[in-house]
């Protein structure tokens, strides 16, 4: 689509603004081991739009990706007074402004300008790019503004692509696809601002549009602060319908790779939306397990519904709680020959599975079905049969994949075809051994299964074991082969 787009989209966003100078850019492959959380601050309080139901959505976007700390204010004229000092302290990297509403006064606003100027990165989110008509340095930091001649169509689904794809936010995003939101249009530009257009979108005249295409994220910069705003990000009041936009892994995803390079100036998080599928995947069959909200395509193993007091979602995944009981989960179909994609994060010593092809004709899961080993074998120095990635208590897991602590995400991949079985970890295969067959059929009565009617069947539910520790899960696609 692009590729046809491209020369009228950068003819159109190239009479907009600049593009200004950056400071203190690196490409999103700079990601360190373990950086320290972000400090971000989300501003609230204000809002002609339903700020109580975007405000929570804001805080789990960000620290469902496990790289920031975030606080909420609902009185920024009292908080950003002090928001020089925060920073001074290292407790504010980035604030995020859900706002609009009255000014803050002077001590606030002055707080605030300065700390950005410092280098304190800013995220300005739809209709706060509304705020504050005629206070001149605030409308030059977002660049772009909701101010007379500006408008919408109606709220319907639309395609955002990336047209700059070099800035380190949208390096390796693919286009943004029938996202159902708000598109601004007619935004006015701020007397003596600059900014860049990393994302657009074509608003359509049959839904009350321009018929040109109209900037959906851009980034500036103020003094030594980064800036990321998007107009995108709508949600009415007493409309729920309206809450899909926040419901969008893709808007997500943006949001959290713009907060974090406002925040440092590199993105080290992975350009993929949480619990999404890509366009690859669509094409070769895949589908989701999990939407990263609820819990609808897994029940308790024998059983109904999930317990909450056990089986949780938090983090985008789908989490177990230790000690919590509640069983193992399956899926609601089964499977046989499949290739199944998912990402694991256990605590420290915690040890869980990915368990296939399981009846529920005996007491438990690992009965039946084989087990892709989940654990954090760092600390646990588990037998090599044991250990994460094997086939449980059948074959090791080869040595040579990355081993990531307790508290990362790992990715896990089993495929299941004509008899054999493949364990991925991490993107490197760690098991290729038979499951079925003569040979099968020998290193199972080597086994502790010998005596269950363990691997016998060709179909059956996959199912995530609860073995009594804390374990999440999320990113789950499986297609059938």
């Amino acid at each position: 689509m692009l590729s046809l787009l491209s020369a009228p989209l950068l003819a159109v966003l190239a009479t907009l603004a600049p593009a200004p100078q950056e400071a203190g850019t690196a490409p999103a492959a700079a990601a360190a081991a373990a950086p320290k959380p972000l400090r971000a601050l989300v501003v609230s309080g204000q809002n002609n739009h339903d700020w109580r139901f975007v405000t929570p959505e804001l805080v789990h976007t960000l620290t469902e990706t496990g790289r920031f700390e975030v606080t909420v204010t609902d009185t920024p004229a009292t908080t950003l007074a002090t928001a020089p000092e925060l920073a001074a302290r290292g407790e504010l990297d980035v604030l995020v402004l859900n706002y609009h509403g009255d000014r803050w006064g002077e001590a606030a606003e002055q707080g605030f300008l300065r700390a950005v100027e410092q280098g304190v990165g800013v995220v300005v989110v739809h209709a706060a790019n509304n705020a504050f008509p005629g206070w001149t340095e605030y409308e030059r930091l977002v660049g772009l503004l909701w101010r007379d001649g500006t408008g919408h169509g109606a709220y319907h689904a639309f395609d955002v692509p990336v047209v700059d794809r070099y800035h380190p936010i949208t390096q390796g995003m693919a286009d943004l696809q029938q996202h159902p939101d708000e598109l601004y249009h007619r935004l006015v530009p701020a007397k003596g601002a600059e900014w860049r257009v990393l994302l657009a979108a074509y608003s359509e005249p049959k839904t009350g549009g321009t018929g040109r295409f109209e900037p959906m994220a851009t980034v500036a910069q103020y003094g030594k602060g980064r800036v990321f705003h998007t107009p995108l990000g709508h949600t009415w009041t007493g409309v729920p319908q309206s809450q899909a936009t926040w419901h969008d892994p893709q808007l997500r995803r943006l949001v959290a790779r713009g907060t974090e390079w406002a925040a440092s100036g590199a993105v080290t998080l992975a350009p993929e939306p949480l619990n999404w599928l890509t366009a690859e995947e669509r094409q070769q069959g895949f589908v989701s397990l999990f939407d990263g909200r609820r819990i609808t395509q897994f029940r308790t193993y024998r059983g109904g519904a999930p317990l909450a007091t056990s089986w949780r979602v938090r983090d985008a995944a789908i989490e177990h709680v230790a000690g919590g009981g509640g069983g193992d989960l399956v899926t609601a179909e089964q499977y046989e020959d499949f290739e199944f994609r998912f990402a694991f994060r256990v605590a420290k010593g915690a040890n869980s599975g990915v368990i296939w092809h399981v009846l529920e004709t005996e007491a438990a899961t690992y009965m039946t079905g084989p087990e892709y080993q989940v654990l954090d074998d760092l600390t646990a120095r588990p037998d090599p049969k044991h250990g994460v990635g094997a086939l449980y208590d059948l074959v090791p897991a080869a040595t040579t994949a990355e081993r990531r602590p307790a508290g990362a995400w790992n990715d896990g991949r089993i495929v299941v075809h004509k008899g054999r079985v493949q364990h991925w970890l991490n993107g490197t295969l760690v098991v290729d051994a038979p499951c079925a067959g003569p040979e099968w059929q020998t290193m199972v009565q080597n086994s502790k299964f010998r005596d269950w009617p363990f691997g016998k069947s060709a179909k059956g539910h996959l199912a995530l074991q609860d073995h009594g520790d804390e374990v999440a899960f999320r990113n789950l696609r499986i297609r059938r082969l």
